[in-house]
């Protein structure tokens, strides 16, 4: 792991790193949140996955949640969206190649030589966070914004036990049902429906896959509710397996790190309630 740049921040450290990637075969940026409590122990860590065409730095930057990750102690990890660089497969389009990962190992050309972004994030990523890093790895937490979202609900059930604690700020709740996901999912994976439904949240709990307990958020004013992210979804699905999910339907809040950071706090002081058990 080398660390790119390091910043003092709330009275801790804000780093930004790079790992050479087996998984991925690139070099893959991070960005984390050291508290101070770490100066006294390994602290418990929570991953947040950012969304389409993001990278590491736009929760870093944007969320204001370092102060709130101080006082709790909580170390952030925040991974880029997918490989990048040459050699790379992209596409013309925002919501596919580069910037657009979808937190999945894609099966299809010319995806998968790179796009192994469930290796990294849920394997490889986190015996380097572990090799490096004063992080208690039995203590993990995933949250994430609109892809990111998607991510986190996805790796969570996809990977029972992994994580203490789970949540999503406006998630794509069902990719086989949206149009950037059946986009995305029909390029990495291919045409055959029933394998895309192992990558959507609405569908793996459908199909058993559980976790304790979900928090969601979402704006009322998100220019994607109704055509793309369909919580209704989510609900459903919780409804009918029992899983206990409090989905917050935020009034007049759109899709923007505005909207994530008025409600970040709230997420992570949830998460270090459930990773202090």
């Amino acid at each position: 792991m080398e660390v790119v740049s390091r910043t003092r921040s709330f009275g801790g450290e804000q780093l930004v790193c790079r790992h050479a990637s087996e998984a991925t075969g690139t070099a893959m940026r991070f960005a984390v949140f050291v508290p101070p409590a770490a100066s006294r122990g390994p602290v418990p860590v929570l991953w947040f996955l950012a969304g389409l065409t993001c990278t590491e730095a736009n929760f870093t930057e944007k969320a204001g949640a370092q102060r709130v990750a101080a006082e709790l102690g909580l170390m952030l990890v925040a991974p880029d969206t997918s490989p990048r660089g040459e050699g790379v497969a992209d596409d013309p389009a925002y919501d596919l190649g580069q910037g657009a990962g979808f937190y999945l190992d894609a099966t299809e050309a010319p995806w998968a030589p790179h796009f192994r972004m469930e290796q990294w994030i849920t394997g490889e990523l986190p015996g380097v966070v572990a090799a490096n890093l004063p992080a208690d790895m039995a203590r993990q937490g995933i949250t994430g914004h609109s892809m990111g979202g998607h991510g986190a609900l996805t790796l969570a059930l996809r990977h029972p036990g992994r994580y203490r604690s789970v949540s999503a700020f406006a998630p794509i709740s069902s990719p086989t049902r949206c149009p950037w996901g059946e986009k995305a999912l029909a390029a990495y994976l291919g045409a055959d429906r029933a394998a895309w439904r192992a990558h959507d949240a609405a569908t793996l709990i459908a199909d058993g896959a559980r976790v304790a307990e979900i928090l969601v958020d979402q704006g009322t004013a998100d220019q994607f509710l109704d055509g793309q992210l369909k919580p209704q979804l989510l609900r459903e699905a919780c409804e009918a397996a029992g899983i206990p999910l409090q989905l917050r339907m935020q009034d007049a809040y759109d899709h923007s790190y505005f909207f994530v950071a008025s409600f970040v706090a709230d997420h992570l002081r949830w998460h270090a309630e459930r990773l202090a058990r």
